[in-house]
């Protein structure tokens, strides 16, 4: 890799002479003005000879008729034009690649590997655009479910106004099952939590959120599994299976439809929850109904990746997680409307205790579990939850909108108190606050050293 060098030598200092305004005192123009030779920018990125380094390729240029490849390099954080002559090792926008200096030239020493995290962050940031979210597409598809949906107008044909037509049976049976499966808020009430059955019930209620699909499809290889991704699954095959010829390549052409708010900030988890109630609209036709169904799965999959993210980050930074999950959990209202509830969970570690050399100290590491979760009631409106499970010790703290709601979890604390302190747990901390927490949003980045041993 050579840099460009046509830049104008550096002239020699200049006979004492009144200096303009700009020029410097020996009469050279200012050295910010000159353009740079290939050893100065070497020497002010601080890369001494036969020293490597990493560099991010930001750009390839391939200019008709050249013999070699001009490309854009990112190192440390600056640009570097370079002429490239790299044979057989093919390079794009994002690739990895080790260089050396040798003299005023850099040597391409390979290019490195694509990391796992590296791949899902490709894969996470291609979907992050076209998200629906759960509780305005299962709206929709309530609506579609009561009334139908439109034709899709071919090829010529004039719009016209014509009446809404049932669903594939197929496609009906998976929403109406999915819908009979999701939980109501009538069980979400002050100290259900303590009854029998429902520890179950929630348990179920996260497994079959779609986060786990495809693991629960390996353990037990059925299509008809209960789970949110895979009934949406079922809905996109039955309405597919009307239109026929290339269903899979017809699908894959469709552009999803996108939730504004994801759009604006599609990694804050959980999202600012929604200020009006979310209801559904006018039939729509079927490609529209595959369009809504894309970016539901878009969604799932979002959160399936993003909690990747931050579990493959545990190893090279002491505030991450050693895992997480992040998931969407459908509800409905007694007047069966969806809504979506936000969970959080995240496993620390204490790292200084897991990290000693006695084997006995390893097994007593402890470990912290980290939950919140975000809904939307129908009357109590916007609550966050933020508990921390630490061995026996526990700690939660409300987050309440509405002043009339922080009065009413005020008073419901006492009974969450002792409900904890049946589950045999040390309560060290335990309020409730006017508002809203702020959660970090992940930033997607690549990291050049794996740091875990």
């Amino acid at each position: 890799m050579k840099l460009p060098n046509g830049q104008h030598p550096i002239a020699p200092p200049a006979p004492a002479t009144k200096t303009p305004a700009t020029h410097s005192e020996t009469g050279q123009p200012r050295p910010e003005t000159m353009p740079l030779s290939a050893r100065q920018q070497l020497d002010q990125l601080q890369l001494a000879n036969r020293a490597t380094i990493l560099a991010r390729v930001a750009e390839v240029i391939n200019r008709q008729g050249a013999v070699n490849t001009e490309v854009l390099l990112d190192v440390r954080g600056k640009p570097l034009p370079v002429k490239a002559d790299i044979g057989a090792t093919e390079l794009k926008p994002g690739d990895w690649v080790k260089i050396m200096r040798a003299g005023n030239e850099l040597q391409l020493l390979g290019k490195l590997a694509a990391t796992p995290e590296a791949t899902i962050t490709r894969a996470l940031a291609q979907r992050m655009p076209w998200q629906q979210s759960l509780d305005s597409g299962l709206a929709k598809l309530v609506t579609a479910l009561e009334r139908g949906s439109l034709p899709d107008l071919k090829p010529g044909q004039l719009p016209a106004a014509p009446s809404p037509q049932p669903l594939p049976e197929a496609a009906r049976q998976a929403i109406e099952t999915l819908l009979a499966r999701l939980p109501a808020s009538q069980t979400l009430t002050p100290g259900a939590g303590s009854q029998t059955g429902m520890a179950q019930q929630m348990r179920q209620w996260i497994e079959e959120s779609g986060l786990f699909a495809e693991s629960r499809l390996v353990r037990t290889p059925s299509p008809t599994l209960p789970d949110l991704k895979l009934a949406i699954g079922r809905m996109i095959t039955g309405l597919l299976a009307e239109q026929g010829g290339d269903t899979t390549m017809a699908f894959n052409r469709l552009t999803p439809l996108a939730t504004p708010g994801l759009a604006q900030a599609p990694l804050q988890f959980p999202q600012p929850l929604a200020a009006t109630p979310v209801t559904g609209s006018e039939p729509v036709s079927v490609g529209q109904t595959l369009r809504i169904l894309a970016g539901m799965l878009n969604r799932i999959t979002v959160n399936q990746l993003h909690s990747q993210i931050l579990s493959a980050r545990a190893g090279g930074d002491a505030a991450a997680p050693v895992s997480a999950m992040l998931l969407d959990l459908p509800w409905v209202t007694p007047q069966n409307e969806p809504r979506v509830a936000q969970l959080r969970m995240e496993h620390y570690k204490d790292r200084e205790e897991s990290s000693s050399k006695s084997r006995d100290a390893r097994r007593a590491a402890v470990s912290e579990w980290r939950l919140n979760l975000a809904i939307d009631l129908e009357l109590a409106g916007a609550l966050n939850f933020e508990v921390s499970l630490r061995q026996q010790e526990v700690s939660a703290r409300v987050w309440a909108e509405k002043q009339d709601t922080l009065k009413q979890v005020n008073e419901e604390l006492p009974l969450l108190r002792r409900s904890l302190t049946n589950l045999g747990l040390d309560v060290t901390e335990l309020e409730c606050r006017r508002g809203s927490p702020s959660y970090p949003a992940t930033k997607l980045e690549h990291r050049l050293v794996d740091t875990r041993a």
